[in-house]
């Protein structure tokens, strides 16, 4: 393994420009240390205006404001009353602005000199330094990078206070935890350099890697004794460790096995889930230091742990890690960026590769960490499509339109004598995307047009959208009353699979009812894509159905994301040491089906990066989408391409590179020649300015949801990597627009869904 470099810039995350990782990129603040104030006032520090006599220093707090206005992103001075002498950087103060009261946290504290400007605070709520500098600096830079505010990204970095907890905190603040040992390799001694990955860890180093997880249930596929590994290695150099999972079952599953392999009360986790007191209590004991180990979840990513030594993550293609709430930031940017802050090392773990850390493994900034092709044949399943060769066609006739066929029934019928088999489903529910029998027309409520679905079998038919039951419903196109069902839900699947394998016992776990795990005995197992239960022990066989229909989802990570799905589904099946099979219910000569069966998700990804690079779509390019009603986008992307193009006048004025005044420096107008300019596609504009493609704005597809009252329109924004100069001109766009309190618009940079 490679240590992380020491220097901020070096690890900073390709992509990431390293004026944001100082905090000062697209013409903000940096970190909160350039004011402004009121007219007639000056930063800490700062002299008293020429002309103006010289007043006697008074102590002054650079607050940021819990406001979300873009041209108001900034820290504000505000004078310390004496009474309140216990200000100190990182406290949440109350201040009045704009004639309101608002909550606030001090950034910095100082003297200035008295102009008899300066509002005073309103009070102070807590003497608790709960935003530290380095949370302070990750926030920043995290607003920047998505083109958001300070404010937005504090909300999701601090909890709530609960006075109540934060007085009991105080009196054990000065706690220390116990040190841990470094443990001996088991998950790692299966990889190439995982033993000195652990080696440089707890010798203080700073690793790098992505590591991809050998789907299955041998011992090389314990990605929570893994990870685990990895954190006490790092613990035991007196640093602390931060593990990010999806969701509260895998922080349970990661803490269940933190417990047993550490002790109790050595980590502890971090979730939205443990309410208002618990979660605030948990955060100020890692404040304090009390845990070298915390688990959490996206949220968690803002932890303010002391001597970061270790990010490592787990799953990071999964959705849950995309933040639905401006400024949108992904769990994945924010881990890497907390990383390269503080200098420590990073894991991003995973059964499938995503193409976001296929990217940063191309350009050396992580380092590959798998199993060799031995290994991996010998710990994985063996997977095979379900019709893989002429002879069983001729077998199985029907077995390239039945929805089960033949070589199903076989490989279930000889795993149950051998233990549980699970069946993955791409949707829950009953029947779904119902259409008439005779003329194939869509079957649609008759008040609101929505798709109708069946919940169970005696259930008459109900509308997605409205809720509305049709009893007797009859096809509006031909009259017939007679239905048919494409997708067969989890209910139906479990319907049939209880008539096809009578005595059988048949468990679903999809919806509201999910399983976490099940025992050896053999029974089968419904479950829709994400609520797989674990098997003691492994399943025996594992079947992935309607692999089209995992396919058909309109979206640029579809194929990715089933990916995803279907390799994390085939790492809870036996090894094939142990007749462990997986069986794929789609085309053999699929390039998606060839990756299972190959188990080369490697080869997937870098194919996948390859062609989102030559199409000039992400991670390969930034993107970022403004979204709204038609006249406030129209007047964004007027604003937009008004300063690009004021930018790029004044880079023409600049002097030939290395021609400038005080000795020799690059050509700010010479793009990097590490980075490839994306094609220009069909639609965009091929004079945009600022290098920076503008596609539409254009009207967005009509929504499901039947209050939307007015259509929705798009700009589509589209730079080369780290695309500092894109965010920075959104943000004074956006700046601009809120100053003259013109309509709101959506701002997502990279949107997880396109």
């Amino acid at each position: 393994m490679t240590p992380a470099p020491t220097p901020a810039a070096d690890s900073a995350l390709p992509g990431l420009a390293v004026t944001d990782v100082d905090g000062s990129a697209g013409g903000v603040s940096a970190g909160g240390v350039s004011a402004v104030v009121p007219s007639g006032s000056s930063a800490l520090g700062g002299q008293a205006a020429p002309g103006l006599p010289v007043a006697a220093s008074v102590p002054v707090a650079k607050v940021m404001v819990d406001v979300s206005l873009a041209h108001l992103d900034r820290p504000f001075d505000y004078r310390i009353p004496d009474s309140m002498s216990e200000v100190a950087p990182g406290c949440r103060v109350r201040v009045r602005f704009a004639g309101r009261l608002r909550d606030g946290w001090v950034l910095e504290v100082g003297t200035a000199p008295d102009t008899d400007r300066l509002q005073p605070l309103e009070r102070l709520i807590s003497t608790l330094p709960v935003l530290t500098p380095g949370t302070q600096r990750l926030i920043r830079t995290v607003a920047d990078h998505q083109a958001g505010m300070f404010a937005d990204v504090v909300r999701l970095a601090l909890p709530p206070r609960h006075a109540t907890t934060e007085t009991a905190m105080l009196n054990r603040w000065d706690a220390e935890p116990d040190p841990i040992a470094a443990p001996t390799p088991r998950v790692w001694a299966h990889y190439p350099n995982g033993a000195g990955l652990l080696t440089a860890l707890a010798g203080g180093g700073s690793p790098r890697a992505a590591w991809l997880v050998n789907p299955g249930a041998a011992e090389s596929g314990d990605w929570t004794g893994g990870l685990i590994e990895a954190a006490a290695a790092t613990a035991s150099s007196g640093r602390t460790a931060l593990i990010l999972v999806p969701s509260v079952t895998e922080v349970e599953q990661v803490m269940a096995a933190c417990e047993t392999a550490l002790g109790a009360k050595v980590a502890v986790d971090l979730h939205a889930d443990l309410g208002p007191s618990a979660r605030y209590r948990r955060f100020l004991a890692i404040l304090a230091g009390h845990h070298r180990i915390v688990v959490g979840t996206r949220a968690a990513a803002f932890a303010p742990l002391p001597d970061l030594g270790l990010v490592a993550m787990w799953d990071d293609g999964n959705d849950l890690y995309a933040e639905p709430r401006a400024p949108y930031p992904h769990a994945r940017e924010v881990a890497g960026i907390a990383a390269a802050h503080a200098g420590a090392g990073i894991i991003y773990a995973s059964r499938h590769r995503s193409t976001e850390v296929q990217r940063l493994v191309e350009t050396g900034w992580l380092e590959p960490v798998s199993l060799p092709r031995e290994g991996r044949r010998r710990d994985s399943p063996v997977v095979r499509a379900a019709i893989d060769t002429e002879q069983a066609l001729v077998r199985d006739l029907a077995g390239r339109t039945a929805r089960l066929p033949h070589r199903v029934f076989t490989v279930v019928r000889a795993s149950l004598a051998q233990g549980p088999v699970l069946f993955q489903v791409p949707r829950g529910g009953y029947r779904l995307g119902l259409t008439c029998q005779d003329c194939r027309a869509r079957a649609t409520c008759l008040t609101c047009h929505g798709p109708l679905q069946q919940v169970s079998a005696n259930a008459p038919l109900s509308c997605t959208w409205c809720g509305r039951l049709h009893p007797n419903w009859h096809c509006t196109v031909c009259g017939s009353g007679r239905l048919r069902a494409p997708v067969a839900g989890a209910g139906r699947s479990v319907e049939e699979l209880g008539r096809a394998f009578p005595g059988v016992r048949v468990r679903q776990s999809s919806g509201d009812s999910i399983l976490t795990e099940v025992g050896e005995e053999p029974c089968i197992v419904v479950a829709t894509p994400g609520a797989e239960p674990r098997a003691a022990g492994g399943y025996a066989a594992a079947i992935l159905t309607d692999v089209g229909l995992m396919l058909a989802r309109e979206d640029l990570r579809s194929a990715e994301e089933a990916l995803r799905r279907w390799w994390n589904a085939i790492g809870l099946v036996r090894p094939a040491t142990e007749d462990g099979t997986v069986v794929v219910l789609g085309e053999p000569d699929w390039p998606i089906v060839q990756s299972l069966i190959r188990n080369d998700s490697e080869g997937f990804a870098a194919t996948e990066l390859a062609e989102r690079r030559e199409a000039g779509f992400p991670p390969a390019v930034r993107l970022c989408t403004i979204t709204g009603e038609a006249g406030p986008v129209a007047d964004f992307a007027r604003l937009l391409t008004e300063e690009l193009a004021g930018r790029e006048q004044q880079l023409a004025e600049l002097p030939p590179a290395g021609k400038a005044a005080g000795g020799d420096v690059a050509d700010a107008r010479e793009p990097d020649p590490g980075v490839a300019g994306p094609p220009t596609p069909a639609g965009a504009r091929t004079d945009a300015p600022g290098g920076v493609d503008i596609m539409g704005p254009a009207a967005l597809p009509p929504s499901n949801d039947p209050r939307q009252q007015s259509a929705e329109h798009q700009l589509t924004l589209r730079s080369a990597l780290p695309g500092a100069e894109l965010r920075a001109a959104v943000k004074r766009v956006a700046g601009v627009r809120a100053a003259r309190k013109q309509p709101a618009v959506r701002i997502r940079m990279d949107p997880a869904e396109l």
